[in-house]
């Protein structure tokens, strides 16, 4: 989930203009040591509604060979959307995998891709 959970906080940061996750909780911080990816993503929700941000859709990939998504996509995608707020229809899940290419592929790790679809509100 962290993987997951950090892509979709650094888009949300996109839509914002607002640098990446990096940049709000850097791993120098300590008190971001070993924090719960929901933490920052609630976090970074609650900047976004500061700003005026209203999410609308988000649609997230998970690149990996193993685990197999399939069995547990939709308990991911109502999970997110109720950390969202937003009905499960605007949250889209997929994974793929790298046929055997790059770490992923050779099974060494996982990555994810996050899109946001968002309507700002300028003050």
């Amino acid at each position: 989930g962290d993987v997951l959970l950090h892509a979709l906080t650094d888009a949300v940061l996109g839509c914002l203009g607002k640098g990446d996750i990096g940049t709000h909780f850097p791993d120098t911080d300590k008190a971001w040591d070993n924090a719960a990816s929901s933490l920052l993503l609630s976090e970074v929700l609650l900047l976004a509604r500061r700003e005026g941000l209203r999410l609308m859709h988000v649609d997230l990939t998970v690149i990996a060979q193993v685990p197999k998504l399939a069995p547990h996509r939709e308990d991911i995608r109502k999970s997110v959307a109720n950390l969202l707020g937003l009905s499960a229809a605007m949250v889209n899940v997929k994974a793929t995998t790298e046929e055997g290419l790059g770490f992923t592929g050779r099974k060494e790790g996982i990555k994810a891709v996050a899109l946001v679809t968002g309507l700002r509100q300028l003050p």
